[in-house]
């Protein structure tokens, strides 16, 4: 081995890697930057020894002498150590847990001169995958990880218990024998190496008692595309089957079906690409794992509040009631996590829409009012007069800003007030920047805790949630939505005094009126006999709807798809459809589309839909549909919605409420990047918007007819071209995507399926896009001149 003194000191100093050697004595002779800085400090060169560090421990916390160190056995023994993972600690206390790999150093007649050490901090490794390990134990389900033969690799603890073997029986042992049915078992496994996945097959497992589950499964492989096994969830369902027995009206069951991240990917050469594997596996299980969850709890959720409007005794009550308060939460709780999800992948969007914000403000505070009156304290508003009733912004986001602020404050305020201030604080001709500040007398947070409480998961104290609830994503998601808004978030807190939070976001200005919200009805005996037709695939979903029209009174028929509903709406009259989007067979855009152009029938249709997103809302339009609600639905608004269709059309003038809608809520353009692109120079905005309106109605004509003509190239050219023209406009990022999809498609002809789709979806989002930058360029011609 080369003598550490020909090694070139300015490669290693730059090397991200923390690197150092000592002598045969075990001191300090040499180091580069990355070990200070893992280090915490600058050793002395000669009189520090070993592993530069105050303090190393092992795994189990138990402390290590320093010349038991891996550097110092590397000396002691003259050899390579590698692979003894210890904890060192810094000066300041804090501890990083490390890989050292250290070898001795030899002179020309093969003595220790000494010994060279590579550590490799892996702390952030550690805590990534400790996370994603601790949401796999945390589940109630079995959750186990099986080989190509069947045999078990893995669980959860909820195995081991429902089992009630030990882990160390069940690794390696066959996973059918587990089951009362063994050959069925086996052909469950057959079929996740065959299709890749099984979803929601019924099996009854082996513990002692017979228990029944939903088995769910999905294959993983390496980095090659070889299938290395499958990941496997048993989902106990006995309880349910109870529920359902015991209540006689509702099937209750859980459907969880989850995809788990592929096998992680080999080590990376660095720590830090391992930590970003770790994060991006934690938001794909998180985005899984939430959605899936949220089927089966709208279900809990809604039939829980039919069966509260039944006779039910005290106890039953208070049971249901417990019910539907824990289902609320955890909607609130996966609603938080899909929303840090987006964030962390980068897909957070905002909205610039017309919006009153002082109806705004009082709408959002009113919510609180029962809980307000319930711990007798005191909401005060104070709001400045002189900020524009119009503003162009997203007032979805800051009600959730605010109520995220508010819910904190009567949560940690036990007597005294809460104070709401709006108060702008700039204004120009364009636009107006306000502050909004939410103070309340309640425990206050200590100084120490500030800076840390806006992470995720992270909270005042380490009794917080015992004593007051709550995950500590809150104030995190609060802060992912101030700031990419290019607003300001911040403070100010003492202990048992109270704390105030302030954040500051701009508004454009707007002349534009915005519509009142639709009259909710109450349910009138004078409306009855409404003939409803149900499109939905789901048994529980369309019981639920069963039970909700049968408490309004109306005549109701169910259709398990699209194709069905046509059948039945050609063989009976109906007076309002209310149609799921996501069905097999027929969904629910085509079968609205088939209503409209060949059955020329204008029957009013709402859609039912559980995530209400731009494109869902743009095909919701093009198809022909009159309006939309969103799952979990609300009664009272479905109420409205079916009677301002049937019976009451004065009261809602449905193409113009869609139009206003999507008008309002779907601005396909965003005006922040160029503004930023430009550094906000009207000449070259005007420029870029002038070259935008007159290239892309030529880019589209192109792609439409090269499409016709078969002409792969000039499509492949025409979609490239027009890609770059999205980002720029701050058009939603779907579109590029579909453009690059077009595109791809004109290189390799072996996708043929919604080609036409994806076209036609390119030419509405382009020509809404140079309306709305017609209307920017006069904008900006005004302003200028």
């Amino acid at each position: 081995m080369k003598n550490l003194n020909e090694i070139n000191n300015g490669l290693i100093q730059n090397l991200p890697f923390a690197i150092y050697a000592c002598d045969s004595d075990g001191f300090i002779t040499h180091f580069n930057k990355a070990a200070e800085i893992l280090w915490g400090r600058t050793p002395e060169i000669g009189k520090d020894s070993w592993c530069g560090s105050f303090q190393i421990f092992q795994l189990d916390g138990a402390p290590q002498p320093l010349d038991t160190c891996p550097m110092a056995i590397a000396i002691k023994e003259a050899r390579e150590v590698y692979g003894h993972e210890l904890i060192i600690e810094r000066p300041d206390g804090s501890r990083r847990h490390v890989k050292p790999y250290p070898s001795a150093l030899f002179d020309a007649d093969g003595n220790v001169i000494g010994a060279v050490n590579m550590v490799e901090d892996i702390t952030d490794q550690r805590l990534a995958s400790q996370y994603v390990r601790s949401l796999i134990e945390a589940s109630i389900d079995p959750l186990i990880t099986i080989n190509v033969e069947g045999k078990i690799m893995d669980m959860n603890e909820a195995m081991v218990e429902i089992t009630g073997a030990s882990r160390e029986k069940l690794k390696g042992d066959d996973f059918s024998k587990y089951f009362e049915d063994p050959q069925e078992e086996r052909k469950i496994y057959n079929e996740i190496f065959k299709k890749g996945f099984v979803k929601d097959y019924p099996l009854t497992m082996l513990d002692g008692k017979l228990t029944d589950v939903l088995f769910n499964g999905s294959v993983y492989k390496d980095e090659s595309g070889n299938v290395k096994g499958a990941v496997v969830v048993a989902r106990d369902i006995t309880e349910h089957k109870r529920i359902e027995k015991e209540l006689n009206e509702a099937i209750v069951f859980a459907e969880l079906a989850t995809t788990f991240a592929e096998a992680a990917k080999e080590k990376a050469e660095t720590a830090t690409q391992i930590a970003v594997d770790a994060v991006k596996s934690k938001q794909q299980f998180l985005s899984n794992m939430s959605h899936e969850i949220r089927t089966p709890m709208n279900a809990i959720i809604g039939f829980t509040k039919v069966v509260l409007k039944t006779e039910l005794s005290a106890k039953q009550k208070e049971y249901l009631t417990a019910i539907k308060i824990s289902g609320d939460s955890l909607i609130v709780l996966i609603n938080d996590i899909l929303d840090l999800a987006k964030v962390d992948a980068g897909k957070m969007t905002f909205e610039k829409v017309p919006f009153n914000l002082a109806l705004s403000i009082s709408a959002m505070l009113h919510l609180f009012e029962p809980k307000i009156q319930e711990k007798n304290i005191e909401l005060v508003k104070i709001y400045d007069n002189r900020i524009p009733k119009m503003l162009l912004g997203d007032p979805v986001r800051l009600h959730q800003i605010i109520l995220n602020l508010v819910s904190n404050a009567v949560k940690f305020t036990a007597q005294g007030k809460i104070t709401v201030s709006v108060n702008m604080i700039s204004e120009d001709d364009a636009q107006v920047t306000i502050e909004f500040i939410v103070a309340d007398t309640g425990i206050g947070i200590k100084e120490s805790k500030i800076k840390s409480i806006f992470g995720d998961f992270q909270q005042a104290t380490s009794g917080t949630s015992r004593l007051y609830g709550g995950t500590g994503l809150g104030l995190a998601i609060v802060k992912h939505l101030v700031e990419p808004q290019g607003g300001t978030l911040s403070v100010k807190s003492k202990i048992n005094e109270g704390t105030s939070f302030s954040f500051t976001l701009s508004f454009q200005k707007t002349d534009i009126q915005v519509e009142a919200d639709m009259e909710i009805l109450d349910i009138d005996d004078e409306f009855k006999n409404i003939k409803v037709l149900v499109v939905e695939d789901i048994a529980l979903n369309q019981l639920l709807m069963k039970t909700i029209l049968d408490e309004f009174g109306f005549e109701r028929d169910i259709a398990s798809n699209g194709k069905i509903a046509i059948e039945k709406l050609q063989a009976k009259s109906f007076d309002i459809i209310l149609m799921d989007l996501q069905m097999p067979e027929m969904n629910g855009f085509e079968a609205t589309e088939y209503i409209r152009k060949t059955l020329n029938s204008k029957i009013p249709i709402i859609a039912l839909t559980a995530d209400v997103t731009t494109v869902d809302l743009a095909k919701c339009r093009d198809a022909g549909m009159n309006d939309y609600i969103a799952k979990p639905v609300d009664e009272k608004i479905l109420y409205s919605k079916i009677i301002g269709l049937v019976k009451k059309p004065s009261l809602l003038n449905i193409n113009k409420v869609i139009q206003n809608d999507l008008n309002k809520k779907l601005r396909c353009i965003d005006m922040a990047y160029l503004i930023n692109l430009t550094k906000s120079n009207p000449l070259l905005m005007m420029e870029m918007i002038s070259i935008y309106l007159e290239e892309t109605p030529l880019l589209i004509k192109a792609i439409k007819q090269s499409l016709k003509d078969k002409d792969w190239v000039k499509l492949a050219a025409s979609a490239h071209k027009i890609i770059p023209s999205f980002s720029i406009m701050g058009i939603d990022s779907d579109f590029a995507t579909i453009a690059k999809q077009v595109q791809e498609y004109a290189k390799t002809q072996l996708q043929t399926d919604g080609i036409d789709d994806w076209i036609s979806q390119l030419e509405n989002v382009c020509s809404q896009a140079c309306i709305e930058l017609e209307e920017e360029l006069n904008l900006i011609k005004s302003t200028k001149t």
